[in-house]
């Protein structure tokens, strides 16, 4: 992939948004984890989880970069995808954090890179997809939102309780991937390649149904609990 081109930052525009809206768990849990140590400890635990995090992750996407090259696995991934967009529409049933407060810096270390590369699976998936195969888009993206998240993951929060549309924007951004790494896999793409309409198709039934579906599902939870 060509730097400095359209396909690029539209690559690296969906990296950064997919991390930015997929992460609020992870600040959380980055919070919880050094909540207990004292002032001076916790921006240097934050730091340094943050930094074994980002490694870590760098990591598992270059794994899941590689085996999706294989046939039938970026449809697989692709599938996978759509219930973590599902899950992130349906945030208000949130599960709770079992995350204990460490105690001391080392604890609350290993504990942020532990739990971030656990929880971040859903963003290594997405992250790889939204790539391309490309590891430089994956690692300039992730330079990019990673300190956002950490520094910002209060400000973050905060926007998307305030603009609920975000996290539609988050979860259709999800739903494009997915039908992207779908239309792109091996076992799919001559078919695809030959009939050009169905990738946008594909794109529009996907985002709109998960957008949509997502939708109509808080709108009647809404009116139940009012009824």
């Amino acid at each position: 992939m060509d730097f400095l081109t359209p396909q690029f930052f539209s690559g690296l525009f969906a990296i950064v948004l997919l991390d930015l809206v997929l992460a609020g768990d992870n600040a959380i849990v980055i919070a919880l984890a050094a909540r207990n140590l004292p002032k001076h400890l916790q921006k240097k635990a934050v730091f340094w989880g943050t930094f074994g995090a980002v490694a870590v992750r760098v990591a598992l996407t270059a794994v899941v970069v590689y085996l999706l090259k294989l046939p039938g696995l970026m449809l697989a991934g692709g599938l996978l995808l759509l219930p973590i967009a599902w899950k992130l529409l349906r945030s208000d049933d949130g599960d709770g954090h079992d995350i204990n407060p460490a105690n001391n810096f080392w604890a609350a270390l290993r504990t942020i890179i532990v739990a971030d590369a656990l929880m971040g699976l859903d963003n290594v998936l997405a992250i790889a997809g939204a790539s391309g195969g490309h590891m430089a888009l994956v690692i300039i993206g992730l330079a990019i939102s990673v300190p956002l998240v950490v520094w910002g993951s209060t400000l973050i929060l905060k926007l998307i309780e305030r603009f609920p549309v975000i996290v539609y924007i988050g979860a259709g951004a999800i739903a494009w991937t997915a039908a992207r790494m779908i239309a792109h896999d091996h076992l799919l793409k001559p078919w695809f390649d030959t009939h050009g309409w169905a990738k946008y198709v594909l794109d529009v039934v996907l985002v709109a149904a998960i957008c949509g579906g997502g939708w109509y599902a808080q709108r009647q939870r809404r009116l139940s609990r009012a009824a």
